[in-house]
Protein backbone atom coordinates (compact mmCIF):
# COMPACT_ATOMS: atom_id res chain seq x y z
CA UNK A 1 0.00 0.00 0.00
CA UNK A 2 1.53 3.20 -1.03
CA UNK A 3 1.80 6.21 1.95
CA UNK A 4 0.71 9.29 0.39
CA UNK A 5 3.73 12.35 0.85
CA UNK A 6 2.72 14.93 3.50
CA UNK A 7 4.88 18.25 4.67
CA UNK A 8 5.36 18.41 8.61
CA UNK A 9 3.43 22.11 8.45
CA UNK A 10 0.43 19.95 6.17
CA UNK A 11 -0.20 17.16 8.99
CA UNK A 12 0.42 19.45 11.69
CA UNK A 13 -2.73 22.05 10.06
CA UNK A 14 -4.72 18.53 9.58
CA UNK A 15 -4.08 17.43 13.09
CA UNK A 16 -5.38 20.68 14.32
CA UNK A 17 -8.75 20.12 12.45
CA UNK A 18 -8.99 17.00 13.46
CA UNK A 19 -8.68 18.24 17.08
CA UNK A 20 -11.32 21.17 16.66
CA UNK A 21 -13.75 18.93 14.78
CA UNK A 22 -13.54 16.16 18.02
CA UNK A 23 -13.18 18.59 20.96
CA UNK A 24 -15.50 21.77 19.59
CA UNK A 25 -17.89 20.41 16.74
CA UNK A 26 -18.55 17.11 17.91
CA UNK A 27 -20.23 18.06 21.08
CA UNK A 28 -21.84 21.14 19.49
CA UNK A 29 -23.88 19.31 16.63
CA UNK A 30 -24.62 16.53 19.30
CA UNK A 31 -25.91 19.32 21.79
CA UNK A 32 -28.03 20.61 19.09
CA UNK A 33 -29.61 17.59 18.04
CA UNK A 34 -30.47 17.29 21.88
CA UNK A 35 -32.27 20.75 21.92
CA UNK A 36 -34.03 19.31 18.77
CA UNK A 37 -35.37 16.44 20.10
CA UNK A 38 -36.98 17.89 22.87
CA UNK A 39 -39.26 19.67 20.53
CA UNK A 40 -40.67 16.92 19.97
CA UNK A 41 -41.67 14.90 16.51
CA UNK A 42 -38.93 14.15 14.89
CA UNK A 43 -40.28 13.30 11.72
CA UNK A 44 -41.46 17.20 10.82
CA UNK A 45 -38.39 18.30 12.91
CA UNK A 46 -36.21 20.18 10.74
CA UNK A 47 -33.78 21.24 13.24
CA UNK A 48 -33.07 17.73 14.02
CA UNK A 49 -32.53 16.50 10.37
CA UNK A 50 -30.10 19.57 9.83
CA UNK A 51 -28.43 18.89 12.94
CA UNK A 52 -28.33 15.08 12.18
CA UNK A 53 -26.89 16.11 8.32
CA UNK A 54 -24.07 18.20 9.75
CA UNK A 55 -23.20 15.19 12.29
CA UNK A 56 -22.76 13.06 9.16
CA UNK A 57 -20.22 15.27 7.47
CA UNK A 58 -18.48 15.71 10.92
CA UNK A 59 -18.19 12.27 11.50
CA UNK A 60 -16.93 11.68 7.99
CA UNK A 61 -14.59 14.68 7.99
CA UNK A 62 -12.77 13.12 11.51
CA UNK A 63 -12.60 9.62 9.86
CA UNK A 64 -11.32 10.59 6.39
CA UNK A 65 -8.69 13.01 8.35
CA UNK A 66 -7.77 9.64 10.62
CA UNK A 67 -7.20 7.79 7.52
CA UNK A 68 -4.83 10.29 5.95
CA UNK A 69 -3.04 10.98 9.45
CA UNK A 70 -2.15 7.06 9.89
CA UNK A 71 -0.77 6.18 6.27
CA UNK A 72 0.46 9.73 5.24
CA UNK A 73 4.20 9.84 5.08
CA UNK A 74 5.17 13.09 6.70
CA UNK A 75 8.14 14.79 5.15
CA UNK A 76 10.53 17.48 6.56
CA UNK A 77 10.55 20.23 3.95
CA UNK A 78 13.88 21.61 4.91
CA UNK A 79 15.90 18.36 5.35
CA UNK A 80 14.55 17.62 1.47
CA UNK A 81 15.77 21.06 0.25
CA UNK A 82 19.37 20.64 2.11
CA UNK A 83 19.63 17.37 0.11
CA UNK A 84 18.41 18.83 -3.14
CA UNK A 85 19.51 22.38 -3.29
CA UNK A 86 17.82 24.62 -6.48
CA UNK A 87 15.99 21.51 -7.68
CA UNK A 88 12.30 20.94 -7.26
CA UNK A 89 10.97 18.15 -5.47
CA UNK A 90 8.13 17.51 -3.05
CA UNK A 91 8.00 20.51 -0.44
CA UNK A 92 9.57 22.97 -2.85
CA UNK A 93 8.23 26.84 -2.66
CA UNK A 94 8.46 27.90 -6.55
CA UNK A 95 8.31 31.23 -7.91
CA UNK A 96 7.27 30.94 -11.74
CA UNK A 97 6.28 33.45 -14.91
CA UNK A 98 3.90 32.50 -17.17
CA UNK A 99 6.11 33.37 -20.48
CA UNK A 100 2.63 34.14 -22.73
CA UNK A 101 1.33 37.29 -20.00
CA UNK A 102 4.72 37.41 -18.01
CA UNK A 103 2.13 37.07 -15.04
CA UNK A 104 4.39 35.62 -11.49
CA UNK A 105 2.82 33.19 -9.32
CA UNK A 106 4.62 31.19 -5.97
CA UNK A 107 3.11 27.83 -5.46
CA UNK A 108 4.63 24.97 -2.74
CA UNK A 109 4.73 21.31 -3.50
CA UNK A 110 2.32 19.59 -0.95
CA UNK A 111 0.41 16.34 -0.77
CA UNK A 112 -2.73 15.76 -2.08
CA UNK A 113 -4.70 16.16 1.54
CA UNK A 114 -3.31 19.55 1.91
CA UNK A 115 -3.57 21.04 -1.36
CA UNK A 116 -5.55 24.43 -1.49
CA UNK A 117 -5.14 26.31 -4.54
CA UNK A 118 -6.27 29.43 -2.72
CA UNK A 119 -3.32 29.56 -1.00
CA UNK A 120 -0.69 28.79 -3.45
CA UNK A 121 -0.21 25.04 -2.69
CA UNK A 122 -0.70 22.48 -5.06
CA UNK A 123 -1.02 19.18 -5.39
CA UNK A 124 2.20 16.76 -5.69
CA UNK A 125 -0.18 14.85 -8.20
CA UNK A 126 -1.12 18.13 -10.34
CA UNK A 127 -0.36 18.20 -13.88
CA UNK A 128 1.99 21.71 -12.93
CA UNK A 129 3.97 20.04 -9.85
CA UNK A 130 4.24 16.98 -12.19
CA UNK A 131 5.97 19.22 -14.96
CA UNK A 132 7.82 20.56 -12.01
CA UNK A 133 9.66 18.17 -10.41
CA UNK A 134 13.24 17.05 -11.45
CA UNK A 135 13.50 21.28 -13.09
CA UNK A 136 15.85 23.83 -11.24
CA UNK A 137 15.92 27.49 -11.71
CA UNK A 138 16.21 28.79 -14.98
CA UNK A 139 14.45 26.28 -17.11
CA UNK A 140 11.21 26.36 -18.60
CA UNK A 141 8.55 23.89 -17.87
CA UNK A 142 5.88 22.93 -20.41
CA UNK A 143 2.49 22.45 -18.74
CA UNK A 144 -0.22 20.35 -20.42
CA UNK A 145 -3.61 22.66 -19.19
CA UNK A 146 -7.04 21.58 -20.18
CA UNK A 147 -6.91 25.39 -21.91
CA UNK A 148 -3.75 23.84 -24.15
CA UNK A 149 0.08 24.05 -23.25
CA UNK A 150 1.72 26.71 -21.15
CA UNK A 151 5.20 27.48 -20.74
CA UNK A 152 6.77 29.04 -17.53
CA UNK A 153 9.97 30.07 -16.60
CA UNK A 154 11.21 28.24 -13.17
CA UNK A 155 12.77 31.86 -11.29
CA UNK A 156 13.06 31.12 -7.89
CA UNK A 157 13.45 27.70 -5.45
CA UNK A 158 13.30 27.30 -1.89
CA UNK A 159 12.31 24.77 1.02
CA UNK A 160 10.76 26.77 4.09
Amino acid sequence: MSRPPLTAKGAERLKQELNRLKTEERPRIVQAIAEARAHGDLKENAEYHAAREQQGFCEGRIQELESVLSLAQVIDVEVVGAANPGKIVFGATVELEELESGETITYQIVGDAEADIKHGMIAVSSPIARALIGKEEGDTAIVQAPGGQRKYEILTVSYA
